[in-house]
Parts: structure tokens; sequence; C-alpha cells
């Protein structure tokens, strides 16, 4: 299986949510789409799953159209949206019903599919019933349903609380064992732990497409975190006025500071520290993060 995003734009109303946008995945990969909030992450993955139109360019699966391919992608959307008195059971049912799929192939599909998921037990309890979490999963149940080769999803653990949401993820890194994967997420650390490959996007433009070595080997930030006892607005002050000093950023008892060249002023800024008399607790090098190359490609440009 290979998908091809060929320079695609979507325009609704003279707005531009995806501009010139290509991309390609082989079979196999799990790739994440990341990007801020209205970056339009939601609009690609809807244009791939053939559920809207793109304005200009082509998708194609193989070769072919997307349109004819359909029934290679599974979709899971941001807010899945079930009946509430319906058991989970009957809406993998209703679902694949509606997609086509024969009642045989259902009878013997949905309780596979359940079981993969971690709901067999929670099969003729009511979706209203369920938790975050396990409506999710139940989201995924639905889009692995015919077996498709290509999996989409679209934020799938940002609206859960820390216990769905590492269910969730610990399904599709279970997942992505068998099937393709395509997920879009703004949680860098949910990309970095699943991730084979990042894609950036910012205003609809894609502006990186690279492994995590890659980008960390090409944006490598270096920084000096130093954590003290208690702040000395003093020191910091003075932190800020040295020319090899490109930034300082204060988080509580931590001050994060990005210099030129550590190695050669690391010695600078622990002389400052004896200096103005910090009450130190630690003093080291910390190499950028994903949330780092993150801030600076998409916010800082």
């Amino acid at each position: 299986m290979k998908l091809e995003v060929k320079t695609v734009t979507k325009e609704f109303k003279g707005k531009i949510a995806v501009k010139n946008f290509s991309m390609a995945m082989q079979s196999g990969e799990c790739v994440g789409l990341i990007g801020p909030n209205g970056a339009g992450k939601s609009t690609l993955l809807k244009m791939i799953a053939d559920i809207i139109d793109p304005s200009d360019g082509e998708i194609v699966i193989d070769g072919k159209k997307i349109m004819k391919m359909k029934k290679e992608i599974g979709y899971l959307p941001q807010y899945p949206n079930f009946y509430q008195w319906m058991s989970a059971q009957e809406t993998l049912r209703f679902m694949g019903e509606l997609s086509g799929l024969s009642k045989d192939h259902l009878t013997k599909a949905i309780p596979k599919i359940l079981s993969r998921v971690g709901l067999s037990k929670d099969a003729d309890s009511k979706v209203g019933s369920f938790s975050g979490g396990m409506k999710q999963r139940l989201g995924i149940a639905q889009a692995l349903l015919h077996k498709p080769s290509l999996l989409l999803m679209d934020e799938p653990v940002s609206a859960l609380d820390p216990i769905g949401r590492r269910e969730v993820l610990n399904l599709i890194n279970d997942i992505k064992k068998e099937t393709t994967i395509l997920f879009s997420t703004h949680l860098l650390g949910d990309a970095e732990e699943i991730c084979d490959r990042f894609i950036i996007i910012k205003n609809g433009e894609k502006i990186e497409d690279a492994t995590i070595m890659d980008l960390l080997s090409r944006n490598d930030v270096k920084k000096i975190s130093v954590e003290v006892a208690s702040k000395n607005e003093q020191w910091i002050k003075a932190v800020k006025e040295f020319n090899f000093v490109k930034n300082v950023e204060v988080l509580g008892n931590k001050v994060e500071i990005e210099v030129e060249n550590v190695q050669l002023n690391k010695k600078k800024l622990l002389e400052s520290v004896l200096e103005h008399h910090v009450d130190l607790v630690k003093f080291e090098i910390k190499s950028g993060s994903l949330e780092d190359i993150f801030l600076k490609l998409v916010v800082e440009k």
C-alpha cells in the first residue's frame, strides 16, 4: 500500500485551509501529523478519507484515485459520534451494515475486534455508560472492522484523561504492528512515543517531514538547565544580558538557558551562579526535545 498526496489545496469560502500539500506513506509506517490547532490537520485527514474533496491536487492509493480505494481506509474522527442507547455490539453491527459488510462477516468479526480493543466484557453495555477512553477504543474498533490497509485518526487522545489516554496509546502501539497509521495530534509526547516519522504542518503548509533523529540532528537545540532552591531575580537578569545567551525560560525553580555554544560558555554561566550566590541544586546540559523543535518551527517562524 502506498498513499500519495499530490499538491493538494482546500479552500473554504475564500480561506485556504490546506495549501499545496504533498506527502507519501508506505505500508507499515506510523506517521504523526503534527501542528497547532487550526493548522489544517483535520481537513487534510478528511480529504484523505474522501469525506471532503480537495479544491486542487489529487490523492491516490497504489496509483488509484481515493474514491475507488475507500475500502482500504479506516477513519476515526476526533469526536466519534455514537447512539448512546445502543450497546457496543449493536453499534459495530449498525456501522458495519452501513459500510456494506455482510451479516455473516459481522457476526464473526465483531467479537474479535471487541476483544482486540479490550471491550469484550462491555459488548452488551450501552455506549452512554462508556468513559471517554472506552468510546475512543470503540471508535477504533469501528474503523478497523473492515480490515483497512490505512488507519486515519484525528487527535485520538487529546480529549482523554490520563487513564483513557494510556489505554488508547497502548492500543495504537499494538495496531501499528499490522496496520499503516496516520494520526494527527498537537500532543508531542504521544507522537514521539508512537511514530516513526513526523510531518509538521503550519497554516495548511508542510514545513517538515522527517524522523525524530533527523529533526534532532538538523534542529539541535542545546540548553543549560539550572535548578535552584529559590529564585534569584538579580542573577536571572544578569544571565539575560550575556551576549552568548539566546533565550532564558523560567519554569518554577528551573531556569532553561539556550546558548550559542554550550561547551564554550557553560563555565561562564557556572561562574555567574557562584558570583551571585545562587542556591544551586542542579546544573546540567540538555539536548533539544521534539517539543523544542516544534516550538522553534511553528511558533518562532
